[in-house]
């Protein structure tokens, strides 16, 4: 399914210092993501609509953002094209809550082209969070663009291959020793199939919080894989990956000089930031910051629990 144009087109501001690539690298899970990447400046992503397949193009265009969709439902990730590109994130009080701790501060001035965001979608997000849990990050890509290609469908527009991400009710049905060839265990492959039968009420959250509920509602979906949903379904600044190998870690070195933190010293030291802690995680990680490594080093984003 091709078009040689797009189906629809709307430009964008963004503010001044916006920086594209920065702001949707969240959405893509490796620089071969089956389904979204960012290809000669333009930044791709593929997506399921209420009104059919669509792929949505952000490319930037004299200081504007040209937003362009393909397929059926063209219209409606246009409608949603500013809060995807993170054009719709809020920053109002962060300054002032960033001036609590001078590293927070320079990160916040150095990177304020940086948006989170949204996408208003659950289950896509969701299906790559519970692949991610307990594995390395290549494991994760790996088992993902194994299961995209298995449900193999081409996603509207010039930029091929680009591929949609399943159908939940095709990942519903499917058995779970199906997954066995892509690396994932039954364990995730039923926490993979329970979700999906439940896409549709997931996608009916009101905010992140009502999907956090619903969602850690699922056997095999906890605080880690919610979080990671939320962040970019709904631009969630304040979500943080608790059970993350990692950024214990990381926040606690960054914000402490301490080089090794628990889940518990990673939310006291967040806790100023509260609204924003989320986004104080991602400026770390913006800026490279890792804690001394002690002992050979876990893969990045690695042994997540769930």
């Amino acid at each position: 399914m091709t078009e040689t144009g797009p189906a629809a087109t709307r430009v964008l501001h963004p503010p001044a210092g916006y920086r594209l690539a920065a702001s949707v690298r969240a959405l893509t899970f490796s620089p071969y993501d089956p389904c979204a990447r960012v290809a000669a400046g333009t930044f791709w992503w593929a997506t399921r609509t209420p009104d059919g397949p669509a792929t949505l193009a952000l490319r930037p265009a004299g200081g504007e953002l040209l937003a362009e969709g393909y397929g059926p439902g063209a219209e409606h990730v246009l409608a949603r094209a500013d809060a995807i590109a993170g054009l719709r994130d809020d920053l109002t009080g962060f300054t002032e809550l960033a001036a609590a701790h001078p590293l927070v501060a320079r990160l916040a001035r150095e990177h304020r082209g940086l948006r989170m965001p949204a996408t208003g979608e659950v289950f896509p997000r969701l299906l790559r969070a519970v692949f991610e849990q307990k594995v390395t990050g290549k494991e994760a890509y790996r088992a993902y663009a194994a299961m995209v290609r298995h449900f193999r469908e081409p996603a509207p527009g010039p930029l091929q291959p680009l591929l949609l991400p399943p159908e939940a009710a095709a990942v519903a049905a499917t058995p779970y020793w199906v997954f066995h060839p892509f690396g994932v265990e039954q364990r995730r492959a039923d926490t993979l199939r329970r979700a999906a039968a439940l896409a549709d009420r997931l996608e009916r959250s009101t905010d992140a919080t009502d999907a956090t509920r619903r969602l850690t509602a699922i056997p095999g979906i906890g605080p880690w894989t919610a979080a990671e949903v939320v962040r970019i379904a709904y631009g969630d600044p304040d979500a943080v990956s608790v059970g993350d190998y990692h950024i214990p870690n990381t926040v606690a070195w960054a914000l402490a000089g301490e080089p090794r933190g628990d889940d518990a010293r990673m939310m006291a030291l967040l806790e100023p930031f509260r609204g924003h802690r989320g986004r104080v995680c991602l400026l770390l990680e913006a800026a490279g910051i890792r804690a001394p490594k002690y002992g050979p080093r876990a893969p990045i984003r690695s042994f997540a629990r769930f």
